[in-house]
């Protein structure tokens, strides 16, 4: 994908250049209405956080080889296409920190068919640019939800560009809604399956939680039986198994504003454990605001672990439930009537002690959030007392960015990057 942007948010990121100083590279599209000659390319000026840096000092990567401006200009066989996204190396003084930058460039391309003074044009962009350092982490591993995207998935981004994302700020692992992101669900084609593993293998990525629902109040005049309950469930253990997912959340149908799961989940879930064991996957039921920790939906949950001793039915917890401040964006399909809010969409503020008492039956952290700001402080979630329980506990998970704000175009690939910034700060 080539975003409409001249400066593109995807490959933002430190390099090492060949003498061994530090460099940042970013994208450009071609700004220009055709493709052209490299050597028509008559430089780029770029400013970075305030700082410039002039054209002879950036170097230009076009079809897999990097030039100097001399060599750009001298160029006689090299183009930049318009579907081609030109790279650009600057010397920087240090490795740039996980954050939001602020880059503007000019770039200038001789038309030879304009005259005179008007022939070099410049083409003038700015924008935020996210950095996120990747590496190897050695507590909690961080994954990405599909449903981030939301709005933009299939529409303006592939299924491609969505991993491409993924892989680019150093997240190993993908998490997906069934029903939300696989076309054909629930029996995708052979075909989506093959470039669903062409496109995992390309971008070294793992698959973690398959989304999963059990629509309980499917019809109006009736309910579903523990037999279609369960039928569903495996269904979606097996989907799970065969699109290589470790684990599988279940979100039953709920009979009470405080998401009490419907009565047939119990012996659903326990017809199914014998599935989950065989094919290694763990059902995860989640908990996900407004139902807090010390609640009965949750100590019913943790009762069936301890009753049954399957280590194939462990928690997923949604970080919303840790919410300190009011959100009014992200929440569609829920009418806010008379300006206030629905009670279930108060921040719950859940305390980390409770946290670190179930930790041991927590399987899957969907890390939800709604807006980070250009400084990197997440207005409504407290990463840093999460962070520290997690790292505390020694607990070494997923942590899979869920992103749930507003849903303007891109909007939630710029986020997602921002969250990561954030949470590879805390998990050093």
């Amino acid at each position: 994908m080539i975003e409409r942007s001249i400066i593109q948010s995807r490959g933002a990121k430190n390099v090492v250049l060949e003498n061994g100083q530090p460099g940042f590279q970013f994208q450009l599209r071609n700004p220009n209405y055709r493709g052209v000659q490299a050597s028509l390319i008559d430089g780029i000026d770029v400013t970075l956080n305030g700082k410039s840096y002039p054209s002879e000092t950036a170097n230009w990567t076009l079809q897999g080889q990097t030039y100097s401006l001399p060599e750009v200009l001298n160029s006689t066989t090299v183009r930049w296409q318009l579907d081609e996204l030109a790279t650009i190396t600057i010397p920087v003084d240090a490795p740039l920190p996980n954050g939001i930058y602020d880059l503007q460039v000019c770039v200038y391309i001789r038309r030879p068919y304009i005259p005179g003074p008007f022939c070099r044009s410049p083409f003038r962009a700015s924008a935020k640019v996210v950095v996120v350092n990747s590496g190897e982490l050695t507590g909690p591993q961080l994954s990405v939800s599909t449903y981030s995207y939301t709005g933009d998935m299939y529409t303006l981004m592939t299924l491609e560009d969505v991993m491409a994302d993924i892989a680019d700020i150093g997240a190993t692992g993908i998490e997906m809604l069934a029903e939300g992101n696989i076309p054909g669900y629930p029996t995708p084609s052979n075909a989506w399956r093959d470039e669903w593993f062409g496109l995992l293998d390309k971008y070294q990525l793992t698959p973690t939680n398959l989304g999963t629902w059990v629509d309980t109040a499917m019809w109006y005049n009736k309910d579903l039986t523990v037999e279609q309950g369960t039928a569903q469930i495996r269904h979606d253990l097996q989907l799970a198994k065969s699109l290589g997912f470790t684990s599988i959340r279940p979100k039953f149908g709920v009979t009470t504003l405080e998401l009490d799961p419907h009565p047939i989940w119990q012996e659903s879930v326990l017809r199914s454990l014998d599935l989950a064991e065989e094919l290694d996957i763990v059902i995860c039921p989640e908990i996900h605001s407004p139902t807090p920790i010390k609640h009965k939906v949750t100590q019913d949950y943790i009762e069936f672990i301890n009753t049954h001793k399957s280590s194939k039915f462990k928690l997923m917890i949604d970080t919303g439930i840790f919410q300190t401040a009011p959100c009014d964006d992200g929440h569609e399909g829920i009418e806010v009537k008379g300006g206030k809010r629905p009670p279930f969409l108060e921040p719950l503020n859940v305390p980390m002690a409770d946290l670190q008492e179930i930790l041991q039956h927590v399987y899957f952290i969907q890390t939800k959030f709604f807006e980070i700001d250009d400084q990197l402080n997440d207005l409504h979630i407290p990463w840093q007392p999460i962070v520290e329980t997690l790292q505390n506990a020694g607990w070494k998970g997923w942590l899979s960015s869920e992103y749930e704000g507003r849903r303007e175009p891109y909007r939630g690939r710029d986020q997602v990057r921002r969250q990561h910034a954030l949470l590879r700060n805390l998990l050093k």
